[in-house]
């Protein structure tokens, strides 16, 4: 596609995509032109238009759009990695999802990729002492995308969770950069302890649909875990695990499992 502004395309190539993408679709469908407007053409950067649409869908009674926007506005201006990673989470998409076929459809559609931008600024908010408003944030965010990630949760660039439909990550987990999980799965622990609980999901992973993962464990590089298992175990690098309990069943079939998406069993990519 030939960028209607070059200078921004070597700017911020992923904003160029979606703003020529965005004016594309309101000559397609004209009565999205209210919603493309006001989330993307309006804005100058990726930044503002993610701190508006954070600002809109997770505003209520009990928090205005106004208060939601400057927080976000706030974040995003002294935090520029929140940006990077954003623009590292849609690429993935893009990349990964078979039914994404425009960096636009994220920032607009996709609940997985707005839930974790929506954790990111409560993240942020939880390293800045505002714990009660990152609450706030992890609370809202459930309720509208049904994704409850914990803000104190550490999560990297290049994430994509599909459907992203009843995803549990819990507040000592640690994902790396570059996963793939989908609907269902659970990053949890396995008692009342107080202290490091959860998994540590390293770079690379694919994590398959209602995969429940439990305890302080470390899931290898670029390993595969099965859809439906229950991994109590740690998970060696580049490893296929399934079933419940969750054991070996193979290599991980390829150099970068969430990258491919491929989940079948005993099939190389």
């Amino acid at each position: 596609m030939a960028h209607s502004n070059p200078k921004l395309a070597e700017v911020d190539p992923v904003w160029a995509q979606i703003t020529d993408e965005a004016r594309t679709a309101i000559t397609a469908e004209p009565l999205l032109g209210g919603l493309v407007h006001g989330s993307v053409l309006h804005h100058k950067k990726l930044e503002a238009a993610l701190a508006y649409r954070f600002s809109q869908k997770l505003a209520s009674p009990e928090m205005s759009e106004q208060i939601l926007r400057e927080i976000a506005d706030e974040a995003y201006a002294v935090e520029p990695w929140l940006g990077e990673a954003a623009r590292a989470d849609i690429v993935a998409v893009y990349d990964r999802d078979p039914a994404c076929d425009r960096f636009i459809q994220p920032v607009l559609f996709f609940k997985g990729f707005q839930a974790i931008q929506a954790y990111r600024i409560g993240h942020w908010l939880w390293h800045q002492g505002r714990k009660d408003m990152a609450y706030f944030v992890q609370m809202r965010t459930s309720e509208a995308f049904g994704v409850d990630i914990h803000p104190a949760a550490k999560i990297g660039k290049g994430i994509m969770i599909d459907h992203a439909h009843s995803i549990v990550i819990g507040e000592t987990a640690v994902v790396g950069d570059n996963v793939s999980m989908l609907h269902s799965v659970t990053l949890g622990g396995t008692g009342k302890e107080h202290d490091d609980r959860h998994p540590k999901i390293e770079n690379g992973v694919l994590i398959g649909a209602g995969a429940k993962v439990l305890g302080n464990i470390i899931v290898g590089h670029c390993s595969r875990i099965a859809a439906g298992s229950v991994v109590l175990e740690a998970v060696p690098p580049m490893k296929t695990v399934a079933g419940v309990p969750a054991k070996i069943v193979g290599e991980a079939g390829c150099a970068q499992p969430s990258i491919s998406m491929d989940q079948i069993l005993g099939r190389k990519s």
